[in-house]
């Protein structure tokens, strides 16, 4: 059922196309155009975090305003997860997992980019965004405040299934996203604030939530 699910969310993002400029999805069943408006808005989110590429990962760094000093992580690990040196693993053909990408058992790996209890401040001179931190400043362009963690985005908003997925959804991961928040950009990508840097990438369906977060209704 679990690899049922992941060929569904990873056939459902891969399909969805981006239009220019990246407001409105074409192949979608029933969408309809995006009002001028809200189009604006979207853009004006996606634009923002774009904008961000390369800005290093700090694990706490990053609000409504842009970059910051992160935060120390305390050494432990969340439960249920061990840590794993970031990247991706490639699959073998057929696993039904959108290319590039490979599932894992539950608790055998950590999302980058979360924000967990327990840190302290890191000293330094380096500033940067963690997951929530980018997708704060992303949609603090448009008006919007944004709450800090993973989790409080990914409740905020309207839960939509992949299918319907547009630019400027909330991909989630974790038990209602509580361990890491990205932004779909359409085309089967998305962008997000992950070690080493806020990078675009192939939509990541492993450990994702079976739907995507709609903060700007259309």
């Amino acid at each position: 059922m679990r690899r049922t699910h992941a060929i569904a969310v990873g056939l459902a993002l891969a399909i969805t196309p981006v239009m220019a400029p990246l407001v409105a999805d074409a192949g979608l069943a029933a969408a309809v155009p995006t009002p001028s408006g809200s189009g604006q808005n979207i853009q004006i989110v996606i634009q923002r975090a774009l904008s961000q590429r390369g800005v290093p990962f700090v694990y706490g760094g990053g609000n409504a305003s842009g970059p910051t000093n992160g935060v120390r992580q305390s050494g432990t690990t969340a439960p249920g997860l061990t840590a794993t040196a970031p990247g991706l693993t490639a699959t073998a053909p057929g696993t039904g997992i959108l290319p590039g990408l490979t599932a894992t058992a539950p608790g055998t790996g950590t999302i980058p980019g979360a924000t967990t209890p327990g840190a302290s401040t890191l000293p330094g001179t380096t500033v940067g965004f963690d997951a929530s931190g980018l997708i704060q400043y992303a949609y603090a362009g448009a008006g919007i405040k944004m709450p800090r963690t993973s989790g409080q985005q990914c409740n905020v908003g309207r839960k939509v299934p992949p299918a319907q997925a547009r630019p400027g959804d909330l991909i989630c991961y974790g038990p209602g996203g509580s361990q890491s928040v990205a932004m779909y950009l359409g085309n089967g990508q998305m962008i997000e604030a992950t070690e080493p840097a806020v990078t675009v990438s192939p939509a990541r369906t492993n450990g994702m939530t079976p739907y995507l977060t709609r903060i700007i209704e259309s």
